[in-house]
């Protein structure tokens, strides 16, 4: 049964009247993005913010790159200048893989992640088992944010120890879980292994990695109800499932565009393109910030009753950057492990999907008879905070095809 109920009256305004207000907040957003952050002041230097006020115009505007970020923060650290907040003033800063740096303003559910999880049916009273990380990077702390902007509590749980976390669980009795679905089902099947009963968790919001129909079924027949939800540190929540579970709806207080890969051109809707957002946070305001992934838009409204336009959801990515157990992994990271390896004279990271599980091989060509495959998978680990297997190749086998990550990932 669908839902009737919502999480504020934006999810449900007309159309036009939220397309309206969005768009009269561009002049403002963009003028303090020019004069607030150095590195915007840099890149709409020379836009009239006033003359930004619909689609067509902002189309016009310069494109900033999530790929781009590594570079352009290592030359001027740790935002490459495009915080319109001190850092001082900020509530924390993040490191993700790569590095790259992300900030958190103060205020209550920064990355606004509440109405994902009221869309993915919880409520206040409920409890939550949060998986992901807390460590340096913030998808901990994004999840968490929003699960108590829905009035819930939360296990900060985090990631590994999975005897530990089956037996906290079984103790606690939380309702739902948040993090990536192929590490509940590790959980649930240690749980099995263990004799543990966490049939408590009846629901979940996942994000981080694909989640095929096929493993949805698999936790449906466990008793766990599963929406998935589209969101990045950079630019918190961009669009979600609601039990219709027909597309993801964008979400509110953001722009999205979907263009041609590498370039600002926007496509036709239904068309695949690359996923642009503009955000109306004034502590980062990113304008027309291209994330790499691919997505569609779909014709109309959701059956839920939510009127914002929706997205078929992650359909991919536009560069070689690729995530991985929710951690992205960036071509530059393979280079590095390279480069610490003088032995290593090509490398190839292959992301394929083993019992629904995302599993890393980086092949290694080299002729050293001394090569040591533990030694570079502590580098990898170190470099991409994700463990992998590391397998040896003879010199000129791997493909030569400019690929430095392979995702071989099938979720059909």
């Amino acid at each position: 049964m669908t839902l009737q109920t919502y999480f504020d009256d934006k999810e449900i305004q007309a159309p036009d009247a939220r397309e309206g207000r969005l768009l009269a907040s561009l002049p403002g957003l963009i003028a303090h993005a020019r004069d607030k952050s150095s590195g915007f002041g840099a890149i709409l230097q020379n836009i009239a913010s006033v003359a930004v006020t619909n689609r067509q115009e902002l189309a016009k505007l310069p494109v900033t790159r999530k790929s781009d970020l590594i570079a352009m923060q290592a030359e001027k650290p740790p935002f490459a200048g495009l915080n319109a907040t001190p850092i001082g003033a900020l509530a924390r800063i993040f490191q993700s893989p790569g590095p790259i740096y992300d900030p958190e303003g103060k205020g209550d559910d920064w990355w606004r992640m509440g109405r994902a999880y009221f869309a993915a049916g919880f409520r206040p009273g409920d409890v939550i088992h949060n998986c992901m990380s807390y460590h340096l990077t913030p998808g901990g702390f994004i999840f968490d944010s929003g699960a108590r902007a829905c009035g819930c509590a939360v296990v900060p749980a985090g990631v590994g120890q999975t005897e530990v976390q089956v037996k906290a669980i079984a103790d606690i009795r939380p309702t739902g879980y948040a993090g990536t679905p192929s590490f509940l089902k590790i959980l649930l099947e240690k749980a099995d292994e263990m004799g543990a009963d966490v049939s408590s968790i009846s629901r979940a919001l996942v994000s981080g990695e694909a989640l095929p129909e096929k493993l949805r079924g698999w936790f449906a027949e466990r008793g766990v109800t599963m929406l998935q939800c589209y969101a990045s540190a950079d630019l918190g929540l961009i669009a979600y499932e609601s039990d219709a579970r027909d597309g993801m709806i964008v979400a509110e207080d953001i722009i999205v565009e979907i263009v041609r890969p590498g370039t600002g051109t926007p496509v036709a809707d239904g068309e695949v393109g690359e996923v642009l957002v503009t955000s109306l946070n004034m502590d980062y305001p990113l304008v027309r910030f291209a994330t790499g992934d691919l997505s569609a838009i779909l014709p109309g409204q959701s059956p839920c009753g939510r009127t914002n336009q929706r997205i078929k959801g992650w359909m991919g990515r536009a560069d070689q950057t690729t995530k991985v157990k929710g951690m992205f992994v960036h071509p530059q990271q393979v280079a590095e492990v390279v480069r610490r390896h003088p032995e290593i004279a090509k490398a190839r990271l292959v992301v394929s999907r083993v019992n629904d599980n995302d599993v890393m091989t980086l092949a290694c060509e080299t002729d050293a008879a001394d090569f040591n495959a533990d030694a570079v998978g502590s580098t990898v680990h170190d470099v991409c905070k994700l463990r992998g297997v590391v397998e040896p190749a003879t010199l000129g086998s791997l493909p030569n095809d400019g690929k430095v990550i392979d995702d071989q990932r099938d979720y059909s």
